[in-house]
C-alpha cells in the first residue's frame, strides 16, 4: 500500500488530506472518508486503509483546516476512545466547538476542490466515486452526493446526524438530486437520528432515482461504527461493511 499527506488547495486555504491506494493495478475509483465531530485521527486513516486494500484510492480530508490543526482524542484505561457523552462538560465543549464553524456548504465547496485535485494528482480513474461518512460526516455524504451527482454514485452514512432539520443547508430538500446508491447504517438508540426521522427519510427517498438501503442495528448507540470507540458495535459495523463494499462493487467496479 502507498500513502501520503497532501495539501489540497481550496478557496479558503490548503486542506490537509490523507491519501492511500494499492501499489499496483491502478488507476482506481476514488472514495472519500468524511470525518466525524472529533476530526482527523489515525482511526480514520485505518478505515481508509481498509477500503484501499480492496482496490480504491481513498482520501480523508481535514475539514476543520480553516480553524487550524484541530485534533481531539480522549482514551480510557483500555485505550479506547471515550464517547462524547461520557466526557466532562469542558471536554465536550472543546470537541464540539469547531463544529459551530463548519457548514455543509463549506464541505460541499471543499469536496469540489478535492475532486479536482484527485482527478489530476492521484491514480484515480475518471467516473463514479464513493464515500463513507461518520456522525456529521454521514450527513455530509448526502450533501455532496446531491451537489455532485455525476460523480458520487456510492454514498454511505454511518450513524449520520440531522439528515432532516431546519438548518439552511440541510440535505433533505435535495434528495431528488441523488443518483446511484445511498446506504445508511443507523443505531437503534441515537438522539441525532431517532427512529421517527429514519422512517420519515424512508418516505422521502421512496420512488426517487437513487437506490436506498438502510439497516437499524439492534443494541447499537450513536458512534457504534467507529472501531476504536468504547461503544463499538462489531456486528453492526461488519454488516455495514458487507453492504458498503457490495455497493462499491456495483457502482464503482472491481474492488
Amino acid at each position: 500500500m502507498k500513502e501520503r499527506i497532501v495539501d489540497v488547495p481550496t478557496a479558503d486555504g490548503r486542506m490537509e488530506t490523507f491519501l492511500t491506494h494499492p501499489e499496483q493495478d491502478g488507476p482506481f475509483a476514488a472514495v472519500v472518508v468524511y470525518m466525524d465531530v472529533w476530526g482527523i485521527r489515525e482511526e480514520l486513516y485505518d478505515i481508509a486503509r481498509r477500503i484501499a486494500t480492496v482496490g480504491y484510492c481513498v482520501a480523508v480530508p481535514d475539514l476543520y483546516y480553516r480553524q487550524g490543526r484541530v485534533r481531539n482524542a480522549y482514551r480510557d484505561a483500555n485505550g479506547r476512545m471515550i464517547s462524547l457523552h461520557a466526557l466532562p462538560a469542558a471536554e465536550q465543549a472543546q470537541v464540539t466547538a469547531p463544529l459551530a464553524n463548519l457548514t455543509d456548504t463549506m464541505v460541499v465547496a471543499d469536496t469540489g476542490s478535492l475532486i479536482r485535485f484527485l482527478d489530476t494528482n492521484a491514480p484515480v480513474r475518471p467516473g463514479p466515486m464513493g464515500s463513507v461518512g461518520y456522525c456529521m460526516g454521514g450527513r455530509h455524504v448526502v450533501s455532496v452526493a446531491a451537489a455532485y451527482p455525476d460523480r458520487f454514485r456510492a454514498s454511505a452514512g454511518l450513524h449520520p446526524t440531522s439528515l432532516i432539520s431546519d438548518r439552511p443547508d440541510s440535505p433533505h430538500p435535495h434528495l431528488g438530486k441523488l443518483r446511484g446508491e445511498l446506504y445508511c447504517g443507523f443505531a437503534e438508540t441515537d438522539p441525532y437520528a431517532p427512529l421517527s426521522m429514519i422512517h420519515e427519510l424512508d418516505g422521502m427517498l421512496a420512488g426517487l432515482p437513487v437506490a436506498y438501503q438502510r439497516e437499524i442495528h439492534a443494541g447499537a448507540v450513536h458512534g457504534y461504527a467507529l472501531p476504536d470507540r468504547d461503544i463499538h458495535h462489531k456486528a453492526g459495523a461488519n454488516r455495514d461493511w458487507e453492504l458498503i463494499f457490495a455497493m462499491y462493487r456495483r457502482q464503482l467496479g472491481a474492488g
